[in-house]
């Protein structure tokens, strides 16, 4: 059984993975759209793909089953339920939407037509949140009662020509979105490994000093002058979730963007940028192993041209001897992978669930409490820090229709 797929924006990220979906034995056809044609044509050509289409509305009119959305970050909410209106099941990159009113379209979308929504959220399937989840899943934590989730990104690891070519000439506007309205990476990894939510939070936005009209209030077309956000979130069991959005940091982002800690009453987990522990009442033991991928494909390969060296580690990172390869269909062995491993996973779990008409891990509801809990504390932080409550929009029904 296969279906056909359309990825929309075949910019750094789409092309990859419009590359993955043609590999996956569960894809019949797929095709492409980018607002530079030629960025189109050339991703068509270069991964032998079943064509282009002129535009998104093109594409919702075709008789593709399936939608990948790769855009900016702040446009995904309308074109999801645009799409799923359409009768498309959607995959969506990070995050879901920037609003709660977005988010709140989305559920009820999927709830009206029973097509499948997935939101690519990359942490899931980090070697830390894998390790992490079946280290609850076997007691080894106890209760776990605090946990973080750090983003640790900065502008100047690759951001700046990130943004650049995604941007065009105004890309300075749009460099400036708010930390905490990209929150799945952190948020995702830790609600990830064990079922809770957040129910309110209180967070901090440190305005930035660099002074070269990114992150200004005046230029950003959110109105953002935050680089750097923590917030404090309450959860349902009782227990405390910590997250860092960071954009100017001195960190290595290009070696882990993206880290974690869990502490429970038995056991806890705690991550650095090269080294992992797993820590009980008794000793401490290195896992850093473990949960270390190896590469996918060099780091000059020519589809990382329009990449800078500074994120190239991020698109070219394969598996952890934590994941598991079994699962995986045979067309991925030695295909690019990317983010700590996620792509290859990110793919089959959408093509399986589509194929199967089941949930997939990251769906509406699952993403809704990976997104809304950055939007509230960007709010939050807005207000000097204020408490705001958290909607939960509750848990996901057993299966798509």
């Amino acid at each position: 059984m296969t279906f056909s797929i359309g990825v929309v924006g075949a910019g750094q990220f789409g092309s990859q993975f419009a590359h993955l979906f043609n590999l996956h034995p569960g894809v019949g056809a797929v095709h492409v759209v980018d607002d530079v044609p030629e960025r189109a044509t050339e991703t068509v050509d270069r991964y032998h793909l079943a064509g282009s289409k002129a535009s998104f509305e093109d594409l919702l009119a075709s008789d593709v089953d399936a939608v990948a959305i790769f855009t900016q970050r702040w446009t995904h909410g309308p074109l999801v339920e645009q799409a799923l209106r359409a009768g498309k099941h959607v995959y969506s990159a990070v995050p879901m939407a920037i609003s709660e009113e977005e988010i709140a379209r989305i559920i009820e979308a999927v709830r009206d037509t029973g097509l499948v929504y997935m939101m690519g959220e990359t942490s899931y399937y980090n070697p830390a949140t894998v390790y992490a989840r079946k280290q609850h899943a076997d007691g080894k934590f106890g209760r776990i009662f605090y946990t973080e989730g750090d983003y640790v990104h900065d502008m100047d690891l690759g951001f700046y020509e990130a943004y650049q070519y995604s941007g065009g000439d105004r890309w300075k506007e749009t460099a400036s979105y708010p930390p905490m309205l990209y929150p799945t990476h952190a948020v995702g990894g830790v609600l990830g490994a064990f079922p809770a939510h957040a129910v309110s939070v209180s967070c901090v936005g440190v305005k930035d000093d660099r002074n070269d009209g990114v992150f200004d209030r005046d230029v950003s077309m959110f109105g953002n002058d935050f680089s750097n956000a923590t917030a404090l979130f309450e959860l349902n069991d009782g227990g405390v979730m910590r997250t860092n959005e960071m954009r100017r940091v001195g960190y290595p982002s290009h070696i882990r963007e993206s880290r974690f800690r869990f502490f429970g009453t038995e056991g806890s987990f705690e991550q650095l940028a090269k080294v992992a522990v797993w820590q009980d009442k008794v000793n401490v033991h290195d896992i850093s192993e473990q949960l270390e991928t190896h590469p996918s494909m060099p780091l000059d390969d020519p589809s990382l041209a329009n990449v800078a060296a500074e994120l190239r580690d991020a698109f070219v990172s394969g598996l952890a001897p934590v994941h598991d390869p079994e699962r995986l269909p045979e067309e991925f062995r030695g295909a690019p992978n990317g983010h700590e491993g996620s792509h290859h996973f990110l793919v089959d779990d959408f093509v399986t669930a589509v194929n199967n008409g089941t949930l997939p891990p990251v769906n509406a509801w699952v993403a809704a409490r990976f997104t809304l809990p950055g939007i509230v504390a960007h709010q939050s932080a807005l207000q000097g820090g204020a408490r705001l409550p958290i909607r939960d929009f509750g848990d996901a029904p057993g299966t798509c229709t």
